[in-house]
């Protein structure tokens, strides 16, 4: 299959980015992991990027992710993040292939996932996905709710709770969606301060390919990016 994109120049250019977004933050962009977000992308897109180096995979879809990870199995060293809403009745399907789920936002979908990795034997890495700005169309747990759901994730028997994730409210100017970046920080450095243990907040996962250099700047770990990997979307993914 021949692609329409150079997926190992686009992310020599998306890499530079973060990089230069990392310095201006005074911060080591070692310390920021590039998610490269392949929903709606087939198998050998995966394969091209993984030939350029890049290892860490986002998929929305567990459906779609669970038929990717099968067709990509042969290749070595890939680990797969879930950031899309995960219904409860799919947590055992989510449980095992994925390294890192983003979306934990209900007590019931934690306790679900939480049960699921102790059933199959799994240590799944999960993120609260906080939802700050109320948008009725979008998932997350406010803030109020995310701190009671981190207490519990901390006391889960096989999940381990890593940080926060955030889906702002949409605006092609990243200026606009800093701020959101910026209060998910303040809201996590608040709640270490009261003394939650800081291995457990250690990610902040937002900033996508619109706006991942001013989430870098406001705190960012992990970054979200598709489109300027893979070029533009052209079908929607099966549910």
């Amino acid at each position: 299959m021949t692609l329409d994109v150079d997926i190992a120049d686009n992310l020599r250019a998306v890499r530079a980015r973060v990089d230069a977004a990392a310095r201006r933050a005074g911060r080591d962009a070692a310390g920021i992991t590039l998610i490269a977000v392949s929903k709606t992308f087939p198998a050998e897109h995966v394969r091209a990027a993984s030939a350029a180096g890049q290892l860490d995979f986002g998929e929305n879809k567990v459906q779609e992710a669970l038929q990717k990870i099968a067709e990509t199995s042969g290749v070595p060293g890939l680990r797969w993040h879930l950031i899309g809403h995960l219904q409860s009745n799919k947590a055992k399907k989510a449980t095992g292939p994925f390294a890192v789920i983003h979306s934990i936002d209900s007590m019931d979908l934690l306790q679900r996932v939480d049960a699921a990795a102790v059933e199959n034997g799994s240590r799944p890495e999960v993120l609260v996905q906080v939802d700050l700005a109320g948008e009725t169309t979008k998932f997350g747990a406010p803030a109020e709710a995310a701190r009671r759901l981190i207490d519990a994730a901390i006391g889960a028997r096989a999940a381990q709770l890593k940080g926060l994730m955030l889906m702002p409210p949409w605006n092609d100017d990243q200026e606009q969606t800093r701020p959101w970046f910026r209060k998910l920080r303040e809201l996590r450095d608040e709640w270490l301060g009261a003394g939650l243990p800081a291995g457990a907040l250690q990610h902040l996962s937002m900033g996508m390919s619109h706006d991942f250099e001013a989430a870098i700047e406001e705190g960012a770990t992990m970054v979200r990016v598709g489109t300027a990997i893979f070029g533009k979307r052209t079908r929607t993914p099966a549910a």
